[in-house]
Order: structure tokens, then C-alpha cells, then sequence
């Protein structure tokens, strides 16, 4: 899993301040200390980690702690709920509403997989009954519109782009109109890439943003960006307004942090993350359940009672339809098991939790339904 690294420094700091017979401030610090260093070898912004560190420290007062209370479970606390505000603004994005016409633009840096992502977005919400279509407004790149009319060909989604044009304002404004009277529910526009330091190429994005006024930007970024992200998301947020983040490649063995520090940036939430070249490999982002898998917390950190059906839901989600409409949710294999459980942020076992839960409320169901026929034949 990508930031298994990271995960796996950070759980071993926090492993190593409760072990300590007394939890000082000393070890409060040496922990802290060794969690800044995890965070920064991973990319992460520093004054993301030094801000973190003080908030941390402002949390935990352990002269104020009362006898019993047990300061190691706060500290993991403080830590859980700090990294989960790296990835969450405490905003929610827009989200389309079927039936009704929107417009998400995409924007982000060259090689960040933004084209594939484009085309996995509609994918996404044309397997839950929307009727997506996708525009390439991306005239820098050679070959950027054979390649989204490749993607949007193989998944059988309407397409819009141009050889000959050469003004990518021009063409989003088209496909945006063609699109819209036909009554397609998700137009998709995807832009050419770029970096802060091409001014006239943002000067371009601005111009494709005023002129589809779209009801979303999504920022791609490639989770492996490094140390550059912070000020390259924060180029774009400053440009147009970035209202999602989407972490590409997220199937790699790589740093990672620098997609914290975008994310930062933008002050944006991540609504989805990609884990494969493969269409299907895209998967919900829930912050929560990512942070507490990273840092091997199970679910013991989160909430209890109703989150087990939220849990349970937000599963379904990382699901197929096909898969939904299973009466044998069985014969999936381990790895599609294990695909399910990283889109929705669980453990495998907290899918076959889920599994198992259905077979009882089915073999109920079953029950049921012959008390019914029963009472009817007696009747």
C-alpha cells in the first residue's frame, strides 16, 4: 500500500511512547521528534509538519492530565485527528445531482495521470445511472485526444475534441453546449497540464474556467509528486477554484506525502483516489478509515454504534452493481476482496464482516418468506 512506510514509522513512534514506563514530556517530544522526521522523509510540506507538531503538543497537556487517564490513547488520538485534518478541510465538494446538468473540469500537472482519470470519473457515475460525457479541451499535448477517445471509446461514453482547432477555450465551450442539448447529466472537461511556472498555460486554464463556469474543479495529482506539491496545488487553487483533489497512482511503493501537502494547499477534500491503470480502479476516498488503516488502527479509533451500518455502506459503495445484485457475494475472490477493502479504507476482514452479515439477514429473509407461504396455504 502506498505511505505504508510512513504508516509503519508513525505507528512504531507512537508503539515506542507506550511502552515507556512514565509518558513525559520527554517521550512526548522523542515521539513527536520521530513522527515529524517519518513525515518530512515522505514529502511532507514542513510547516505542514511543524504546525501539526505544535497543535499536537497544544492538545496533550500531561500536566493536566488527571491520575488514570491513559496519555498514550491521547496522544494516538491527537495523531489520528491531525492527519486526518491534513487530508480534510472540513469542507465538502460539490457533488452532481442526476437528471440535472453539471460541469466538472480537470485541471493538474503534465503526468498525473489526469486524461485516464477524466475517463474513470464518468465511468464511475455511469455505472450508477448518470449519463456522463467527456470533452478534451487539452490542446498542448500530442496525442491527448486520441488518447481520451480511446478511454471514452473502450467504456462507451460519449466524446467531444478536435484535430484541427487549436483553441482549447473554443472547443470546452462546444463540447459543453453539443453535450448539454443532449441532455447529458455529467459533462466532463479535461484540460491540458501544466506547471505554475508556464504562465501562459494558466493563463489558458483560467480561460476555459470562465467560459464553462463549471460546478466543480478537480485537482489530479500523482502521489509521488514529492517535495514541489504544496506550491504547484497552491498555483492552481490560486488560479481557479479548486473545490476536490483526486490522488492518482496510489497503487505504487512511493513516498507519498507530497499528496498530503497538495491537499493542504488547496483546501480541498480528496474525493477519490486512483489504484490502477484498469477502469475500475478508482475507488471512494473516506479519510478516517485511510488514516486509521496507514497508522494499522482498525477501526478502534472510530466511532461506534451507528458507524458499523456507515461502515457497511461505504463499502457497498467501492462495490459493482453486478456485485450488489449478487444472491452469492461469496464467489468474489480474495483479491476483489482486498480491491473492495482498500476503496473503502477497511480491513478484508471488515468485508467478510459485511459478507457475513448478508448471509444472516438473507437466510432471515428465507425464513421469513416460507412463514409466509406457510400461513397462506394454512389460510
Amino acid at each position: 500500500m502506498v505511505l505504508a512506510q510512513l504508516g509503519g514509522s508513525i505507528t512504531r513512534a507512537l508503539q515506542q511512547m507506550s511502552n515507556a514506563t512514565v509518558i513525559d514530556e520527554e517521550v512526548l517530544n522523542d515521539c513527536l521528534i520521530e513522527i515529524s522526521r517519518a513525515l518530512l522523509q515522505s514529502d511532507v510540506q514542513f510547516n505542514l509538519v511543524q504546525d501539526m507538531q505544535t497543535n499536537i503538543n497544544n492538545i496533550v497537556n500531561l500536566e493536566d492530565l488527571a491520575a488514570g487517564h491513559d496519555k498514550s490513547k491521547i496522544i494516538e488520538e491527537a495523531v489520528f485527528n491531525e492527519l486526518c485534518k491534513m487530508l480534510d478541510p472540513g469542507k465538502s465538494s460539490f457533488v452532481p445531482e442526476k437528471g440535472k446538468t453539471s460541469v466538472v473540469m480537470f485541471v493538474g500537472l503534465q503526468g498525473s495521470g489526469k486524461t485516464t482519470t477524466c475517463t474513470k470519473y464518468a465511468h464511475y457515475y455511469q455505472k450508477k445511472g448518470w449519463k456522463p460525457a467527456l470533452v478534451c479541451a487539452d490542446t498542448f499535448r500530442a496525442g491527448a485526444f486520441d488518447q481520451l477517445m480511446q478511454n471514452a471509446t473502450n467504456a462507451e461514453i460519449p466524446f467531444y475534441g478536435s484535430y484541427m482547432e487549436s483553441d482549447p477555450v473554443k472547443i470546452a465551450v462546444e463540447g459543453v453546449e453539443r453535450f448539454t442539448e443532449e441532455n447529458r447529466d455529467l459533462i466532463i472537461v479535461d484540460t491540458s497540464g501544466r506547471h505554475k511556472q508556464e504562465a501562459a498555460l494558466f493563463e489558458e486554464m483560467r480561460q476555459v474556467f470562465e467560459a464553462t463556469k463549471p460546478d466543480l474543479v478537480i485537482f489530479v495529482i500523482d502521489s509521488s509528486i514529492g517535495q514541489a506539491a504544496f506550491d504547484q496545488a497552491q498555483a492552481f487553487k490560486q488560479s481557479v477554484a479548486v473545490g476536490a483533489v483526486t490522488i492518482t497512482k496510489m497503487d505504487g511503493h512511493v513516498k507519498g506525502g507530497g499528496s498530503l501537502s497538495a491537499v493542504a494547499a488547496t483546501k480541498s477534500p480528496v474525493i477519490f483516489i486512483g489504484t490502477g491503470e484498469h477502469m475500475d480502479e478508482f475507488e471512494v476516498f473516506e479519510v478516517k478509515p485511510f488514516v486509521s488503516r496507514l497508522l494499522g488502527f482498525s477501526s478502534e479509533l472510530m466511532p461506534k454504534g451507528l458507524e458499523k451500518v456507515k461502515r457497511y455502506m461505504t463499502i457497498m459503495d467501492s462495490m459493482t452493481n453486478e456485485e450488489l445484485d449478487s444472491s452469492n457475494p461469496e464467489l468474489m475472490n480474495e483479491s476483489r476482496m482486498m480491491q473492495i477493502a482498500r476503496g473503502s479504507g477497511c480491513l478484508v476482514r471488515e468485508v467478510l464482516d459485511m459478507m457475513e452479515y448478508y448471509k444472516r439477514c438473507a437466510k432471515l429473509w428465507s425464513k421469513v418468506k416460507g412463514l409466509l407461504k406457510y400461513r397462506r396455504r394454512v389460510t
